[in-house]
């Protein structure tokens, strides 16, 4: 007998990963790695007859693949589309991931480099004031919301917390001051690293991510957004309450981690959704995502 979430799940994904890639309007390089790479899509003129916007708020977008190499920033380049179709500048990161496959005698971890994955989203964030100025210049830098989803979510929450990670965190990752952002809205975040690997999220990926359960204890004080409140920075947290692949568990313990810390950090849950109508734009809710990050944005 098949499983009906497994089902809904398989659909959901096939939904969202059947749009063909939109190619971006730029992109820029901010390392010289093959995937230190930023790709900008301008705001688009509106369906009523509007002309684009010579000025609109920059979403900054971090895409998901339980950083594992496989999935990369082309998968949510409808979703970038989508956002500037909106009225949203949108800037789309590459970052380095994993290897691609497990495999014997495999080199690196499945999910994710450390410390690469971290140094590639701290040093994307540092560049990109520079590099949207120049490539997007509609993009209003004083108008930044940082979105992400699954695993990007992770990272947009951890780009938002660097100046609260330790004063001994890895060179280039912490921020002296908190960076110049209206809020994060993270889609299905990996945002508790501890109850995502208790639930066995992405296959243990969160460890993976550590370089592994020997790295873990010393790591997950640098890694973790749970561990990283409170940021004073503006968060919701848009999650399905049907997702099987992040479970909404690991938002509500994200959640109830920065209550206690003293911070207010929404939640919308949405029902009968699971993890990916998040990015379909033939989902209804890929329009809530438009929504909340209007609420943060303009």
């Amino acid at each position: 007998m098949t499983d009906p979430a497994v089902e809904r799940d398989a659909a959901e994904a096939a939904s969202a990963f059947a749009h063909p890639p939109v190619a971006p309007d730029a992109s820029a390089a901010y390392g010289d790695h093959p995937d230190h790479v930023i790709d900008f899509y301008a705001p688009r003129a509106a369906d009523d007859g509007a002309g684009a916007p010579a000025s609109a708020p920059l979403v900054v977008l971090l895409h998901g693949g339980a950083w594992r190499a496989p999935y990369d920033r082309e998968h949510v380049s409808p979703l970038a589309d989508f956002l500037a179709r909106r009225g949203f500048a949108v800037a789309s990161v590459e970052y380095r991931r994993g290897s691609s496959l497990p495999h014997q005698n495999a080199g690196g971890s499945v999910a994710g480099r450390w410390p690469e994955t971290f140094d590639d989203v701290a040093a994307a964030l540092d560049a990109l004031p520079g590099l949207a100025s120049a490539r997007l210049p509609q993009a209003d830098l004083r108008r930044t919301v940082l979105t992400g989803h699954s695993a990007g979510g992770h990272l947009a929450l951890w780009a938002a917390a660097r100046h609260v990670l330790p004063p001994d965190a890895p060179a280039g990752w912490r921020l002296p001051a908190p960076p110049v952002l209206r809020g994060v809205v993270a889609l299905a975040p990996i945002a508790d690293f501890e109850v995502a690997e208790k639930l066995g999220v992405c296959g243990g990926a969160s460890a993976q991510l550590l370089g592994g359960e020997a790295h873990w204890a010393e790591r997950v004080p640098y890694a973790d957004p749970a561990a990283l409140l409170p940021t004073g920075i503006a968060t919701t947290v848009v999650q399905g309450r049907e997702d099987i692949v992040v479970p909404a568990a690991v938002a509500e313990s994200y959640v109830a981690a920065a209550a206690k810390a003293g911070e207010t950090v929404g939640l919308t849950l949405l029902d009968g959704i699971g993890h990916f109508p998040l990015i379909d734009p033939a989902a209804d809710a890929c329009a809530v995502v438009a929504e909340e990050i209007s609420q943060l944005a303009w």
